[in-house]
């Protein structure tokens, strides 16, 4: 039951921000996810595993507010009930969440749903599921999500070119290796503290915005 394409907006997947509050510290989510997306993140993914359900669709109504503004998809992390109550863009789901076809089937043609892979096989099965894009890692060592697999540029750039649905290259990628992790000719990069994680989220954000528009030239 492969994804019709065709249904789904054109996204922009280049720069791709995954939240995570820890990592901002003190610094309030709302504010910091609209200096980034002010520096350029074209796509945001609301990751709240620690979060009620009444704190998550809170918070996931405020995020959503911000990203239609600024005309940005809003992903949400796992929880569909949550991004069927704040109607975001689409979900993202790993190996220990619903299965990609259950997602896709409740969401409809027109809802984004990502997938976590770490391997052709995986890749083209999520495909085959109707994954609409693949996010794909670690491609290095990340402090923000553990029990992860290494994928290698190499390994990426093979995932790629055997599937025809968009691939995200994340795990510890920041401004030093970005550019090593475009030559996959991948359709962006996911990245967490490298934008939240700097005390200037806005100039964090352009500055990989900015490696990437190199990258693609």
């Amino acid at each position: 039951m492969e994804n019709n394409l065709n249904d789904i907006k054109d996204i922009d997947y280049s720069l791709y921000l995954v939240t995570d509050r820890k990592v901002l510290g003190n610094r309030d989510l709302c504010k910091s996810i609209k200096e980034a997306i002010q520096g350029g993140v074209s796509l945001v993914q609301l990751r709240e595993k620690d979060l009620g359900t009444n704190e998550f669709y809170k918070l996931a109504k405020k995020i959503k507010k911000i990203t239609d503004e600024h005309d940005v998809p809003l992903i949400i992390n796992d929880r569909i009930d949550i991004a069927l109550a704040v109607d975001a863009d689409g979900v993202h789901v790993g190996p220990d969440d619903l299965p990609i076809s259950v997602a896709r089937n409740i969401l409809g043609p027109n809802k984004i749903v990502g997938a976590s892979t770490c391997n052709i096989e995986e890749a083209l099965e999520a495909q085959k599921q109707g994954a609409t894009y693949l996010g794909v890692g670690a491609i290095f060592p990340t402090a923000t999500k553990s029990n992860t697999d290494d994928v290698s540029i190499e390994d990426l750039a093979c995932i790629k070119k055997a599937v025809n649905i968009p691939i995200v290259g994340i795990g510890g990628i920041n401004e030093k290796n970005a550019s090593k992790v475009m030559t996959a000719k991948v359709e962006g990069i996911a990245v967490v503290s490298a934008i939240l994680g700097k005390s200037d989220i806005k100039n964090a954000a352009n500055q990989l915005y900015e490696i990437i528009r190199s990258s693609n030239r």
